[in-house]
């Protein structure tokens, strides 16, 4: 496997969550080209700058900022998926910064650079 992309489906209060950033980042170390993360279905939650977890828990965003920075890991928001959860791109936006906002198109074009596409 050379080149992977990576769809997130689950929240980010999930602990899917820590496995998906756990799975990219090896994936990364080990060699193999991340074309694209695309944020899908509850996976969306992840790009709401509103959402507020407690301080105690597993603060995913920050990890995927890490990521992004780290590796210029590109990060696809289906802006359908988002807006059906509140989550717009309009005057008062709540969508972080990290996301491109994206269709199902993009998810295409993902998987279809990918050798493999894993789903969290």
């Amino acid at each position: 496997m050379k080149k992977l992309a990576v769809m997130i489906t689950s929240p980010p209060y999930s602990n899917l969550s820590v496995t998906a950033l756990d799975y990219i980042e090896s994936a990364l170390q080990s060699g193999v080209e991340l074309v694209g993360v695309f944020f899908y279905q509850d996976g969306v939650l992840h790009a709401n700058a509103d959402v507020q977890i407690a301080n105690d828990e597993f603060q995913a965003i920050n990890q995927w900022q890490r990521l992004q920075q780290t590796y210029n890991l590109p990060l696809h928001l289906c802006i359908t998926a988002a807006e059906k959860r509140g989550i717009n791109d309009e005057k008062s936006s709540n969508i972080h910064s990290l996301f491109t906002i994206s269709g199902l198109g993009e998810l295409v074009s993902l998987t279809t650079t990918a050798d493999r596409l894993v789903q969290f």
